[in-house]
Order: C-alpha cells, then sequence, then structure tokens
C-alpha cells in the first residue's frame, strides 16, 4: 500500500480538480421509501446492560425504526493499543433485537468536552490515527445486521480553517491548482476570496476522504452526514459535489443551537427553511433529518428552552412535509457527564417516555397506519425558487465591519435574512418555495414559463451567471429582484459603476444608492399600501424598463420584458424591511400579483401571520401540513386549483377539524389532511 501521505495528496487533488466520480452504493433511504423516525441512544462508560436493552425497548414501544450512535474512539481503543468493543456491541446486539436500524456516527478520539467533534485533521499523524480508527470500526461493526450506514463527521462546518499544520499544508497544495488570474487593463485590484474558497473545497476533501476511507473496510455501505447551523453554514457547503459520494443528506436542526435568526414562535418556520436548503442540497438523492432537539438544555446551546410536545409535533411534520424520509432527535438517554450532562433527553431520569416521547409516538402510528401514502410522498412544487448567493455570504462578511451596528443591512447575515424574508412572506401564503444556492438551481431547461426566481439583497452575482439569469428570463421566467442584488461580482467589484452588465435584463441602471432609514415608505404603482424597507433605496434611470414607482421624479423600480419573460427590479430592502417590522401583508400582496398560482394545489386565501402550510403529493392525493403558531384559533377557507377535493384529517393534536376545504385550527396546532378528487 502507498504511504498515506500520497494517498491522501491524490484525493484532494482529485477533489479540487473536480475529477472524481460518486461511487455507486445502494441506498439506505430512498425516495420511495416508509420515513424513519427515532432518536440517538448516547453510549458511555459506567452504562449497563439492562440500560442499553431498556432505551432500545423504548424506542420500539415508540414506533420508533432508527438511532445513531457516536462511536467514541476514546471508550474503545485502551492505551496499550488493543480495543475493546464491547460497550458498543450490546447497542447493535439490541438494535438487532429490537429491529432499530443504527447511523454510526464516527467520533475519533478528541477532548472530553469536545461537545461536537473536530472538523479537520490536525497532521499527517493524526490523520493517520483516524484511518486506522476507521479501519478497526469499520471491520468489526459491519458483522451487525443493524449497521444502517455511516456518518463520517458531526456536524461539518465550522465557519473559518484551523491554522494548522495538516491545513497549512492541504492550503499550500489547494493554492497550486488555482488559475492564474487572467487580468486585462479594464482589471481592478480586488479581494480573491482564497480563504472562503479554499475552506468549501476543504470540507468537500475531508467529507470525501472519510468516505473512502469507510468504504476500504466496509464497502458500498451508504454514508450520510449531518450539516448544521445551516443559515451561516451553508456558504462552506458544496452539496452539487457532495451528491456524487454520499448516499443520502441529512442536517442538524437544533432550536437551541442554529435558530438565532428566529424568534421561538418562528421556530417551525426556522425548521421549514432549514429543511428545505437540505431538500435542494440533496438534489436527486433522499435527505433526512439527522437531529432534532428532543428534551431540555440546561447550560448547552445559545437559547435556554425545552420543546413542548405541540413543538415536536410541528418539527416532525415540517421536515417530512419538506419530503425527508425521517427524522432523528438528540436525544434518547440524558447522558451521565461532560457538558450536556442531564440534557436534551425524550426519555426522563427513570427512563420513561416524556410528554414529548409520547407525542412522537403518535406520529409513526399515523405514519405506519398509511405507510404507502407517506412512502410515496413528494413535495409539491411551486416553481418559486428563492436563490441565496454563496459569494454575497462572502462579500458581506468581507465587506463588514465590528462596529457597525447601526443597521441590519450592514451587519452579517442580512444577504440570508433578505432570502428568509421571501421564505416567511410565501409560507405565511400557504405557499411551498424552494430554497437554493445559485449553483443548485437548473438553468439548463429549455422552457421557463411558470417559474419564478427571487434574487433579495444578493449583493454579489458571480459573472458566470449573468448570461445563466439572462437565459432563465429569456426563455419565459420570471425574476424579482430587491435590495443590492447584483451591486458586487464575486470579487466584490462594483459592477454599478459605467456598464452595468444586467442592464439588458434588468431594464435600466443605477443612478445611485442613498441611506434613508431603518424602516422608510416605499410607494408602488397599483398598490394603496406603502411598504417597508430598510436602509438604502436605489434610484434608477431607466432603459428598456418601465417605472413602477417614484420618489418625486426619481425612478425607484423597474418592470422590464426581456425575451418570453419579465423581471421586476425594487433596489430597496423590501424583504428585509418587512422582516424587520414583522409584518408581511404588503410582500405578500406583492408576491401574489407577481408569481403564477394558477397550479398551486392549495393555498391560503389570503397572508395569514405566524402560520405556514406544506404540500406533499402522494399518487392521486395530496396531503397538507397547516401550522399554527398565531396564538389564536384559526378558521379559513383553503384555494387552490385542488381545493374542491374530499378532505379527510389524518391528524391533530388539538381538536381542529376540517370540512371541505373549512380548516379551523387551534393555538400550536398541527393538523394533517388527506385530499382526493370526489
Amino acid at each position: 500500500m502507498a504511504p498515506l501521505v500520497n494517498k491522501s495528496l491524490l484525493s484532494f487533488l482529485m477533489v479540487l480538480g473536480c475529477f472524481f466520480y460518486g461511487i455507486n452504493v445502494s441506498a439506505q433511504v430512498s425516495v420511495n421509501e416508509v420515513p424513519l423516525i427515532g432518536a440517538e441512544v448516547f453510549i458511555e462508560p459506567g452504562q449497563n446492560e439492562n440500560d442499553v436493552d431498556t432505551w432500545f425497548k423504548r424506542m420500539k414501544e415508540c414506533g420508533m425504526t432508527i438511532t445513531r450512535i457516536r462511536m467514541f474512539e476514546s471508550y474503545m481503543h485502551k492505551p496499550d493499543g488493543s480495543w475493546d468493543y464491547s460497550l458498543f456491541d450490546r447497542a447493535f446486539k439490541a438494535g438487532e433485537k429490537y429491529n432499530i436500524k443504527i447511523y454510526a456516527n464516527l467520533f475519533p478520539a478528541t477532548d472530553f468536552d469536545d461537545v461536537g467533534g473536530f472538523k479537520f485533521p490536525r497532521s499527517e499523524a493524526h490523520l493517520k490515527s483516524i484511518s486506522n480508527y476507521i479501519k478497526n470500526l469499520a471491520g468489526h461493526f459491519k458483522q451487525f445486521k443493524s449497521l444502517y450506514g455511516w456518518v463520517p463527521i458531526n456536524e461539518p462546518g465550522c465557519g473559518h480553517y484551523p491554522k494548522q499544520e495538516f491545513t497549512n499544508l492541504k492550503l499550500a497544495e489547494w493554492k497550486k491548482l488555482q488559475p492564474v488570474a487572467a487580468f486585462n487593463k479594464n482589471s481592478y485590484v480586488h479581494f480573491d476570496f482564497a480563504d472562503e474558497r479554499f475552506l468549501v473545497d476543504y470540507n468537500t476533501w475531508f467529507l470525501k476522504w472519510l468516505t473512502d476511507e469507510i468504504h476500504r473496510y466496509d464497502n458500498g455501505r451508504p454514508v450520510h452526514v449531518n450539516n448544521h447551523a445551516i443559515f451561516k453554514n451553508a456558504v462552506e457547503y458544496d452539496f452539487p459535489k457532495w451528491r456524487t459520494f454520499l448516499t443520502s443528506l441529512g442536517g442538524s436542526a437544533h432550536a437551541s443551537w442554529h435558530f438565532d435568526y428566529f424568534k421561538r414562535n418562528q421556530y417551525a418556520m426556522a425548521l421549514s427553511a432549514n429543511s428545505e436548503i437540505l431538500r435542494s442540497g440533496a438534489g436527486s438523492i433522499p435527505w433526512l433529518m439527522t437531529e432534532l432537539q428532543g428534551g431540555n438544555n440546561t447550560f448547552s446551546g445559545n437559547q435556554a428552552m425545552c420543546p413542548t410536545s405541540q413543538e415536536i409535533s410541528q418539527w416532525i411534520w415540517t421536515t417530512l412535509a419538506t419530503g425527508s424520509k425521517g427524522a432523528i432527535f438528540w436525544c434518547l438517554n440524558p447522558r451521565m457527564s461532560g457538558i450536556e450532562a442531564g440534557e436534551w433527553a425524550l426519555l426522563n431520569f427513570q427512563n420513561q417516555p416524556s410528554d414529548r416521547m409520547l407525542a412522537i409516538g403518535q406520529i409513526t402510528n399515523i405514519i405506519g397506519a398509511h405507510a404507502q401514502l407517506f412512502a410515496n410522498a413528494q413535495v409539491q412544487e411551486s416553481g418559486i425558487n428563492i436563490l441565496y448567493v454563496r459569494q454575497s455570504m462572502w462579500v458581506e462578511k468581507k465587506q463588514s465591519l465590528d462596529f457597525a451596528n447601526d443597521f441590519e443591512a450592514r451587519k452579517p447575515g442580512a444577504v440570508m435574512k433578505s432570502a428568509l424574508a421571501y421564505f416567511e412572506a410565501l409560507s405565511q401564503l400557504g405557499l411551498q418555495s424552494n430554497m437554493k444556492e445559485i449553483a443548485e438551481f437548473d438553468f439548463g431547461s429549455d422552457d421557463y414559463t411558470g417559474k419564478t426566481i427571487i434574487l433579495s439583497n444578493q449583493i454579489a452575482i458571480p459573472t458566470a451567471y449573468y448570461s445563466k439569469l439572462k437565459s432563465f428570463v429569456q426563455k419565459g421566467g420570471k425574476l424579482i429582484a430587491d435590495g443590492s442584488t447584483a451591486y458586487y461580482d464575486e470579487n466584490a467589484i462594483c459592477v454599478m459603476n459605467n456598464k452595468f452588465p444586467l442592464k439588458d435584463l434588468f431594464g435600466g441602471v443605477i443612478k445611485e444608492y442613498k441611506m434613508r432609514d431603518t424602516l422608510y415608505n416605499v410607494k408602488l404603482n397599483g398598490y394603496t399600501q406603502d411598504f417597508k424597507a430598510h436602509a438604502w433605496q436605489g434610484y434608477i434611470e431607466p432603459a428598456t424598463g418601465q417605472s413602477l414607482g417614484k420618489v418625486g421624479n426619481e425612478v425607484i423600480a423597474l418592470k422590464n420584458t426581456y425575451g418570453k419573460g419579465k423581471t421586476l427590479w425594487i433596489p430597496s430592502l423590501l424583504g428585509l424591511g418587512s422582516r424587520l417590522q414583522n409584518d408581511y401583508n404588503n410582500l405578500g400582496n406583492l408576491l401574489c400579483n407577481e408569481v403564477d398560482l394558477k397550479d398551486v394545489a392549495f393555498r391560503f386565501p389570503n397572508l395569514e401571520k405566524d402560520m405556514m402550510m406544506k404540500t406533499l403529493k402522494s399518487g392521486n392525493s395530496y396531503l397538507t401540513v397547516i401550522i399554527n403558531k398565531s396564538g389564536q384559533k384559526k378558521e379559513l377557507t383553503l384555494a387552490g386549483s385542488k381545493s374542491e377535493y374530499k378532505s379527510q384529517l389524518l391528524y391533530t393534536n388539538s381538536g381542529g377539524a376540517v370540512n371541505g376545504k373549512l380548516v379551523s385550527i387551534l393555538p400550536e396546532e398541527t393538523l394533517v389532511i388527506k385530499w382526493d378528487k370526489n
């Protein structure tokens, strides 16, 4: 066998050169498999065989069919170099006894207080030790029928790469592969975002290296990974490349850790957006939510909370309604020691199910009773695509100053929050919308009639996408852009100066931007109510576009026809302004007028504040999941092209009802309704 350093270098060069291809492995979940619901069992020294058996028994009693286990090297690999697997063997045997599938999560030796695990190797010696760990782990546990698949790393993504020996070596190798910039007389000195680009490739390389190591010793076994803090870390994830070697995609979506862009009554909405980002990232491979918060967090987490049983139900149904093939809670049993001691669990300290776990059992019963219906359920697409742009997040972070706390738009996060604003508005209309990184959108179709792209304050659009966006509209698509969208290119060069490259698409050029206020009014033609916008406002010099609004003699919005399609350009931050005001009524009215809704199966007739609905299609049937976070009982009549179908209430946790297309839903309630043709 060649020396490890050569193998790792070869793998690294292959992934960065985009020359590698995915290996063929059998899928552990498919688009036609019954969703799997479960909870992670935490294994640590001091537990006895009866403890472990009880935990698996409780899962079985609750209708759970899957778990994940952190395979701590520190609890197997002895100081003398020998291995003792007995602590984990009994968990895998219990999985076989109770027919519980197990994801084995690699957790190489690390500090005791390392909650999430390290993200990159520290040195060649460390990489070699990881390889040895995988060899022993996979070689031993592949014998168990309960082994469902491997999770090669827990929660990849950390915001920056470590300045360590191994990483420095890889950075030097990576730089040798980068093309020399071609400058001409019109080029400007600019940022190159090398660190950011390297981090994306470095995450991909290490994940692929781990996957390859697993398959050296357990060939063909499914591999799954859980991304975390998606609204910030999505900038590091090259999902299209990951699909080539992963079997399925997943995520950690802990309200306490990951939803700081949201308030508590918005957590279901946050999970919905999180899930849509993962669904888009997964593409044609299945996805499954790997971690959801199961219980109380006392000292860990950014926000202290204990989910209610209603929230647990909302979270399960939200992920399932976004096409997930299941959900796993963190965790089943409270760990005994460490930073999270006694926290996060679904079982209480007497190993009895909490109200949260009982709520899960009610849902697993529904899934079991309608197994084929949920197995075949697929997201009912609306044709609405909210795109976020990795380079916009890079530029935003680079340009933001630590002391710039006066306006939300000047802080890191404004790019993602602007995209989320449109997602929230559409959700309160009962509409499904995709959340995609721009590279995940399919720009290769021949016809985009009925399709919409929304670019909300995506401040940096890479030059390679100028022609793609033009082609999208030219072929019948609708483009909606607000805020400072396309202010920069991928190198943070302002392209609004001189010749704006999207002039023909947008229908004009920006004369200048002016700072206004935290919230200011924007009046658009045809709308009786003023819109709220945030921070700065763009003033337009029209070319082919038609004015949609003015301030004095200055044009502030354009509609433009380009080929078979149309664009709507409002260079004011309407999305972020609506989000800061916590009022999407006017933005919702705009979207209802601008987005093609004729083929939408189900939607709310009007914007319903703090409510959401998601729609699935299974065979000839439809499923709608409706969640009420408004704090009051709601009665509404659903609209949409299929609203005349016969309704059947499959699930309620508070006593709501459905009569035809009339829905009655109580505060915090979740309704799941099946619809069939009369």
